[in-house]
């Protein structure tokens, strides 16, 4: 299930605000600028889809959000629990840091942890399948895919070359909850 936690930015131990209703999460995250929506494939995807598979069965939503937003290149990634390197590719994004344009993913499958960090509020939106998240660029975040990482995402660049993570120096995420393994489901 998809849920939004809200916590004052020097209080890890108790949210202010769990929302689990798509409504109500997409309400929040608009509030501070954080595109949230649920898309719905137009055709069935079959586990091991290629990535054109995949996107043709989201290029309505897709080419709705490159009209909209300016977005010039789309691509599918994709990792296993299994994965050598899972250990590294997740830590190469749990600190803080922000990106010179948008970061936008919308998971096909599997799960993932989004924390933003916005005007001393911090804002873990687990992202399940089905949820598609825009993050502004500049927008000050970490990404948690747990110790047993399984997703699919299509990701929107403005300049793929260009998407490249600023850190801040702030120790902030490692005081904030990591995201848990979830289960494995089918594309």
């Amino acid at each position: 299930m998809s849920r939004l936690r809200i916590y004052d930015d020097t209080r890890a131990d108790a949210p202010l605000a769990t929302h689990t209703e798509h409504a109500a999460i997409a309400r929040e995250l608009a509030a501070v600028g954080v595109r949230f929506e649920q898309w719905e494939a137009s055709q069935p995807i079959v586990p091991g889809a290629s990535q054109d598979e995949v996107i043709a069965a989201y290029r309505s939503d897709i080419d709705r959000l490159m009209r909209e937003e300016g977005y010039q290149s789309v691509d599918v990634i994709s990792l296993q629990p299994d994965h050598p390197d899972r250990a590294a590719l997740r830590r190469k994004f749990l600190s803080e840091h922000t990106h010179s344009e948008d970061e936008v993913r919308f998971f096909v499958a599997g799960a993932g942890q989004f924390t933003l960090h916005i005007d001393g509020r911090v804002y873990e939106v687990l992202c399940e399948s089905g949820d598609l998240i825009g993050v502004p660029d500049r927008t000050r975040h970490w990404f948690d895919m747990s110790e047993s990482p399984y997703f699919v995402a299509i990701r929107l660049f403005t300049n793929k070359e260009g998407w490249v993570a600023d850190f801040t120096g702030d120790e902030i995420a490692g005081r904030f909850p990591r995201m848990a393994p979830r289960p494995i489901e089918a594309a």
